[in-house]
């Protein structure tokens, strides 16, 4: 069975991240979620397992201690963190896995996992990412000016990701997002033995 593709996907706020991995996930729902380990207190509906694994800070800390996390970050007081091995374990049965996630997480990502589909998705331009925030309507113009800088420190660190996207038009950057994804799905390492059954040696 090939090995399942773990595809990371970072971008500046506004840039239409989450509204491809959606058009991803349900063209392609062999895609899923890794499930996170947090800290925080379970929100209505959301189940153990399923939504998040809910722990203690002291058994997130411990896990820290264990190298566990294939990356973590605290983010408003809680901890969150992607459990590498899971991971691993998912990809090795086939499944094939999407991170929504920051630079600084793709980072983590990209040195303890050693594999993986690594996607920026750029704006057009400054100009008309801060049109998109604005006519988004849902932040303040200071937030929306927070917002521009942390894009542009992004932007700076881009060259962490194996493929670059401009999202002119979300239609060219979807085909684009799949485009990567189909050539990751052909790459020789997924096919092993293949030589030796067309010649029917095997």
């Amino acid at each position: 069975m090939p090995k399942g593709v773990l595809l990371t996907i970072s971008a500046p706020s506004g840039t239409g991240k989450s509204t491809l991995i959606n058009m991803l996930i349900r063209e392609q729902p062999e895609f899923g979620f890794s499930v996170s380990y947090t800290t925080r207190k379970p929100r209505k509906g959301e189940i153990s397992g399923k939504d998040y694994f809910f722990v203690s800070p002291e058994e997130f800390t411990r896990l820290i201690d264990q190298d566990f996390f294939a990356e973590w970050a605290r983010v408003h007081g809680n901890y969150y963190g992607t459990p590498g091995p899971k991971v691993l374990d998912a990809l090795n049965a086939g499944q094939s896995l999407v991170f929504d996630i920051d630079v600084q997480g793709a980072a983590q990502l990209k040195m303890n996992l050693k594999t993986g589909l690594f996607v920026f998705i750029f704006p057009p331009s400054l100009k008309i990412l801060e049109q998109r925030l604005r006519k988004r309507g849902t932040d303040n113009p200071e937030t929306i000016r927070t917002r521009i800088k942390n894009a542009e420190q992004e932007i700076l660190k881009s060259s962490l990701f194996d493929y670059w996207i401009v999202n002119h038009e979300l239609r060219t950057a979807f085909n684009d997002l799949k485009s990567i994804i189909r050539a990751e799905r052909l790459r020789s390492v997924n096919f092993p033995g293949l030589p030796g059954r067309i010649l029917n040696r095997e």
